[in-house]
């Protein structure tokens, strides 16, 4: 009985998906010169959403503003983001998964876990079928994967994040001592920046002195429930399983795991409204309104929090979902600890129309407005891409943590059960 799962990820997903259609179109190959997608060109506004390879050498960073990348490189060819082909790629790049795995979960954007345990009848040999799978969407889609081997998602996916791109890696149980507990601690799946130096004040350097650290000094270090994360995560222990998309959805949802901590309100409401802008739109494309608004958070003690609220009438709209939600923010979060993740969620779908009169007009008025803004701003995304117009407190975000996450989390809205 064989555990095996893979973690595909997509290498450089949106640099990627605009250069294959760069090449079919016979121009140059965005891969092999120092590029960037992100923000606008001409006006050297927005962030860095991906870069090659080549410009990785002038030090250009993911999260960047575009003026800072192109003083380190003035030659950088820049492209705008366009996220209806973002979306086309994905779902081309998942139906393949989908081909060969009987259990797929898509984790974002551009990466999935692949489910094959028990398949060693069909696959005896997993690194064939991970170099069939890789080739077929090199050969027909035109981008890369890297495709990490292993028995659980944490170790699968720590190895699809070894030497890149267009690379197979394994990393079973028997191989941690040899390809991840040299690696530095901040290489370990969900440990972040502030974890990481923590870890490093503490002389525990590599993943594998902390595997070798006294659980009961992590806890005094980090509490029980985040110690207790870092020892089995640092041993390659997950029991994590991989989940397929129902294929009827009973709600909308869309979550980012962030890099680097939030300690702001008014950061995390830019973040929410990001959020709220993405996952509306999503909803409304499919002619759905929700009765529920859900806000979700994750402290960096790995401590999960969720309120919701129901209303009398089903709103689709962006503005009334993310006002929602910051109220629902502020009775969750203590403004004190730390945030690592933020969510929304529309549940209680419905696709009737129910009107509720109101007794003041200019209540009506505000949601007629924003109803006919909502509509305006989803057909122009529709025919030009999603970076053609944005929300103009988003243009305007002075937080660094809002501009590395806002282009992020366009396109990653997603159904979930």
């Amino acid at each position: 009985m064989r555990k095996l799962i893979f973690h595909i990820d997509v290498n450089s997903a949106y640099l990627s998906w605009e250069a294959a259609r760069r090449v079919a179109n016979g121009e140059p190959d965005l891969r092999l010169i120092p590029s960037a997608i992100g923000g606008d060109p001409e006006k050297r506004t927005g962030v860095i959403l991906a870069k090659s390879i080549p410009a990785k050498k002038f030090k250009i960073t993911t999260g960047e503003p575009v003026a800072m990348a192109l003083r380190k490189c003035p030659d950088l060819v820049l492209a705008r983001p366009d996220f209806k082909l973002y979306v086309q790629n994905s779902r081309a790049f998942i139906a393949i998964c989908k081909k060969y795995a009987p259990v797929v979960e898509q984790v974002s954007i551009d990466e999935c876990f692949c489910d094959f345990d028990n398949t060693e009848l069909v696959y005896p040999d997993p690194l064939e079928l991970a170099y069939r799978i890789k080739d077929e969407i090199k050969e027909t889609l035109g981008f890369t994967v890297n495709v990490g081997i292993s028995e659980n998602k944490l170790l699968a996916k720590m190895a699809s994040d070894f030497e890149k791109p267009d690379k197979v890696h394994t990393l079973y149980p028997g191989e941690i001592p040899e390809k991840m507990w040299p690696l530095p601690v901040g290489e370990l799946f969900t440990v972040g920046k502030a974890t990481a130096e923590r870890l490093r004040q503490a002389r525990i350097e590599t993943i594998g002195a902390l595997a070798h650290t006294d659980p009961e000094q992590l806890t005094r270090m980090f509490g029980p429930k985040l110690g207790s994360h870092l020892h089995r995560y640092a041993n390659g222990i997950s029991n994590s399983p991989v989940l397929a998309e129902p294929e009827e959805a009973k709600g909308y949802s869309i979550s980012t795991t962030l890099e680097d901590d939030v300690e702001t309100a008014e950061a995390a409401h830019h973040i929410l409204l990001a959020l709220a802008d993405s996952v509306a739109a999503r909803m409304r494309a499919d002619g759905f309104k929700a009765f529920c608004v859900a806000v979700s958070i994750r402290s960096n003690d790995f401590k999960n929090k969720s309120h919701q609220q129901k209303l009398r009438e089903p709103t689709d709209g962006t503005n009334e979902i993310y006002q929602l939600a910051k109220k629902l923010f502020s009775e969750l979060w203590n403004g004190k600890t730390p945030l690592r993740l933020l969510g929304i969620a529309l549940t209680d779908l419905t696709k009737e129309d129910y009107v509720q009169t109101s007794l003041f007009d200019t209540a009506d008025e505000r949601k007629t407005k924003s109803k006919k803004l909502d509509k305006a701003v989803d057909a122009l995304r529709s025919k030009y891409g999603r970076s053609t117009i944005q929300r103009g407190t988003l243009l305007q975000d002075t937080h660094e943590v809002g501009k590395k996450y806002q282009a992020q989390m366009e396109g990653e809205a997603s159904k979930k059960e």
